[in-house]
């Protein structure tokens, strides 16, 4: 039997090969049912009425009439009380067994009931039986205490729940989630809030899945201050190891906000920090490492980083990093003969809020400015909202799936485009990508990419191929939970693999925007890339 643990109590459910028998009794949350009661005891009290009228056949017609009467009171008292109490219940794991030894008395009690009318008048017979019944209920319920749920309790199942409706896995990693819950409640401590959020983090943990996260309100604020415009910190996107580099301890650089402090360090994509603060991040998760590096406006933190064989100690100041996420400009390259090309370079940073506005405020710009193809700069983009990597897809493309999202079970949902939000779809398109590509960067490429709208320049992308979604809790913590997986349109699955590009892009090409004009422009350069080289598959 299944205890629902949205409550204090529960309903019981008896159920025999011959009929049903519901109780209609609400049981304390500790009086658990460890087997239900057999349909013989249901049907054995009619057995005993079958058997004694067998045996009343030959009685005179009173004593028939006298022993009708005494089986009726027997079937009321059964309808009434015997299967609405004739449940074993645990306590402290201890059986309580009064109620069978009662019910074993009462079965001898029915089986013998001439002797009884022999011996006592006919009324005298219901009160005994009375007796007897009210004894077999009384015992076992006054010695089971009631258990309510605490403002603790609600809370850890309030994200007991949000796991079990929302996750990926719905194996939960092997272990059956409704049983993990029974005996946290039983045997993890939730006396305060520090308690229960241990709790919780310990639920977690089960998972094996580092981007299933608790968060605390301070956590959960921060991260979503990350995806509304502006923070203050360093302007460092993080994650932790993956592919080849996740036998590595530490977090990963994804990537470094242009012009930020980590970017004038020269932090790069692929370098682990080690140390923040001299805090150890070999058993930080992310969450804590990003409320580490980000404070108050002009606060220094200390860093310890590898950049390949070498080792790093660096101070950075914090600033107030602006999230703008788009930039732009116009390239003017040779064309044919004599003339000129002009070509429209877009650098995408980050999906947050304000991505698809800015994005298509870029392409208008840039049109009125006679460009005639784009290039689309996602390098060292670590993704952010995937609502808007949905809708930056759509400008792009005219028709097409955008992305497949799967669970255990296959795909549940398909995102497409159907032209009706395009307003980019025509022009010749390239698209740049690194390592510091992910996420809900790694869904735009990969879209553009199967669909044959753009060609990708660069090397393998970053490889997260799961979706998270946050959810608030009821006391401003939060949780952040991996809800899907996701396959481009040509049924890719990128985890840890990333988005191998059509063309790797020249040694020498510049990591920022500053220096892209340059390249394609200046036949001269080491770095050059002519319009056949970028838009060419």
């Amino acid at each position: 039997m299944e205890v629902i643990g949205g409550s204090s109590s529960v309903s019981l459910l008896i159920s025999s090969r011959y009929n049903l028998c519901f109780t209609s009794k609400v049981l304390p949350w500790n009086s658990l049912l460890v087997s239900p009661v057999k349909a013989r005891l249901c049907n054995s009290l009619s057995c005993v009425s079958v058997n004694a009228s067998d045996r009343l056949a030959a009685f005179n017609s009173k004593r028939v009439h006298e022993d009708r009467s005494f089986l009726r009171l027997v079937r009321r008292f059964n309808k009434r009380f015997a299967f609405e109490h004739l449940v074993h219940f645990r306590r402290k794991g201890r059986l309580l067994s009064k109620v069978r030894k009662h019910t074993i008395s009462l079965w001898k009690l029915a089986e013998s009931s001439e002797k009884f009318k022999n011996l006592f008048p006919v009324l005298v017979v219901p009160i005994v039986l009375g007796m007897m019944l009210f004894m077999t209920m009384t015992i076992p319920v006054s010695r089971s205490p009631s258990w309510a749920l605490t403002e603790e309790n609600l809370l850890f199942l309030e994200a007991w729940r949000t796991i079990d409706r929302a996750y990926v896995d719905k194996s939960f990693n092997g272990q059956s989630w409704f049983r993990y819950r029974e005996n946290a409640l039983r045997n993890e401590p939730m006396n305060n809030r520090q308690q229960t959020y241990a709790a919780i983090k310990k639920m977690l943990g089960t998972l094996d899945d580092p981007f299933t996260r608790f968060l605390e309100p301070e956590k959960f604020k921060s991260l979503r201050s990350g995806t509304q415009g502006a923070l203050t910190g360093v302007g460092l996107s993080i994650g932790y190891p993956t592919g080849n580099d996740g036998a590595l301890s530490g977090l990963m650089v994804i990537s470094a906000s242009p012009g930020g402090p980590a970017s004038r360090a020269a932090i790069s994509p692929g370098d682990l920090i080690l140390a923040i603060d001299d805090a150890s991040t070999e058993t930080m998760d992310i969450y804590d490492a990003a409320e580490r590096l980000q404070g108050p406006e002009g606060s220094e933190v200390q860093l310890k980083l590898r950049s390949g064989p070498e080792i790093k100690n660096l101070s950075l100041t914090r600033e107030n990093i602006s999230l703008n996420p788009v930039t732009s400009r116009v390239c003017v390259t040779p064309g044919l003969g004599k003339g000129v090309s002009k070509i429209g370079y877009i650098k995408l940073t980050s999906f947050n809020q304000n991505a698809s506005g800015a994005v298509k405020e870029a392409i208008e710009t840039l049109r009125r400015d006679n460009v005639d193809a784009f290039v689309l700069d996602l390098r060292n983009n670590s993704g952010g909202l995937f609502p808007e990597g949905i809708e930056i897809a759509r400008i792009w493309l005219d028709k097409g799936v955008i992305v497949y999202i799967c669970d255990s079970r296959g795909v549940r949902d398909i995102y497409d485009s159907d032209g009706t939000h395009a307003i980019a779809a025509s022009e010749p398109l390239a698209v740049l990508v690194n390592k510091g590509t992910a996420s809900a960067s790694e869904i735009l490429a990969g879209a553009l990419k199967d669909n044959k709208r753009a060609v990708l320049l660069g090397e393998p992308t970053f490889g997260k191929g799961k979706i998270q979604s946050v959810f608030e809790l009821s006391d401003g913590s939060g949780l952040a939970v991996t809800v899907a997986r996701y396959e481009t349109p040509d049924h890719i699955d990128i985890d840890k693999v990333g988005i191998i590009p059509d063309h790797p892009l020249p040694a020498s090409f510049p990591k920022v925007d500053d220096g892209f004009c340059g390249c394609i422009g200046d036949p001269a350069s080491g770095c050059f890339l002519n319009r056949v080289g970028l838009f060419s598959r």
